[in-house]
C-alpha cells in the first residue's frame, strides 16, 4: 500500500537525518511516485537569494526541465514560494489567469505540465529552499497530499541540513549543483565582456529565451568555445 510505502520511507528519511545523511539518502523517483506527483525537485537558496536545484530524479527530465524554465524566465511557483515564505498552489495551468505567470504558464504546459504545487522550507522566517512537485494531469492536491508532502518537505530540510556548505558551492563530497555549468559559463562571458556577473548570467537567460535553447546548451556552448556572446547583445 503507497501510504504504508510513503510512512516507511519517511520513517527511514528522519533516521538517516539523525545519523548525518544529506539530501542523497532519498530516492527522488520513489519519493514523487509516493507523493502521487510526476516530478518532483528541491532547490536550494543559495547566497543572494538565487535558487539553485539541487535534488532531482536525474532520469526524469521534467522537473529539471520547470527548474530550469524558472530560472531563465524569472517567474513561476518555486520562486513565488521562496520570496513569499508560502506554499504555492496551481491545479490547472491551462485555467491559471494569464497575468499570473505569463512566460512560465504556457511553456510549462509545452513540457505537459499541468499541475505545481511549491512548498518552502523555512527556518523560522527565512526560506531555506522549495520543494516543488508537478503532475501532467489538472487537479487540485487533497489534503491527505498537502499533509504528505509537508511531512516529506520537513524531513528533506532535516537532510538539506546536513548537506556540508562547501559541497552546496564546489559540488565536492555533496549533492551536484545542477546549474554549475551556467556559472562557469558566465565567469567566461564576465572576462571576456567586462561586466558584472549578474549581467552575464541575465545575457544567458535571454539568449536561451530569444533562441529557445536550454540554459544548460547555452551554458555547455560557451564553455566549449562555440558559442561567443558580444558585448552589443
Amino acid at each position: 500500500m503507497d501510504r504504508d510505502d510513503l510512512n516507511g520511507l519517511l520513517d527511514r528519511l528522519h533516521q538517516a537525518a539523525r545519523t548525518g545523511s544529506d539530501l542523497s539518502a532519498a530516492p527522488a523517483a520513489d519519493t514523487a511516485r509516493l507523493l502521487r506527483l510526476d516530478a518532483l525537485t528541491l532547490t536550494l537558496r543559495a547566497k543572494g537569494g538565487a535558487l539553485e536545484l539541487l535534488w532531482a530524479d536525474p532520469d526524469n527530465p521534467l522537473g529539471q526541465a520547470l527548474d530550469d524554465l524558472q530560472y531563465t524566465l524569472g517567474e513561476g511557483p518555486t520562486l513565488d514560494a521562496a520570496r513569499t515564505g508560502r506554499t504555492v498552489v496551481e491545479a490547472d495551468l491551462d485555467a491559471a489567469p494569464a497575468d499570473r505567470w505569463p512566460l512560465f504558464a504556457p511553456a510549462a504546459r509545452a513540457l505537459s505540465a499541468r499541475t505545481v504545487i511549491a512548498v518552502p522550507l523555512l527556518l523560522g522566517v527565512a526560506t531555506a529552499g522549495v520543494l516543488t512537485g508537478s503532475r501532467i494531469t489538472p487537479g487540485p492536491f487533497s489534503a491527505d497530499q498537502r499533509q504528505d508532502l509537508a511531512r516529506f518537505a520537513r524531513v528533506a530540510l532535516d537532510l538539506l541540513l546536513n548537506t556540508p556548505l562547501e559541497s552546496l558551492t564546489t559540488g565536492t563530497d555533496g549533492p551536484d549543483l545542477h546549474r554549475a555549468p551556467v556559472h562557469q559559463a558566465a565567469g567566461i562571458v564576465t572576462a571576456r565582456l567586462g561586466i558584472s556577473i549578474d549581467e552575464a548570467l541575465l545575457r544567458l537567460r535571454a539568449h536561451a529565451w530569444r533562441h529557445d535553447l536550454p540554459l544548460l546548451h547555452v551554458a555547455r556552448s560557451i564553455i566549449s568555445g562555440h558559442l561567443h556572446l558580444t558585448s552589443d547583445g
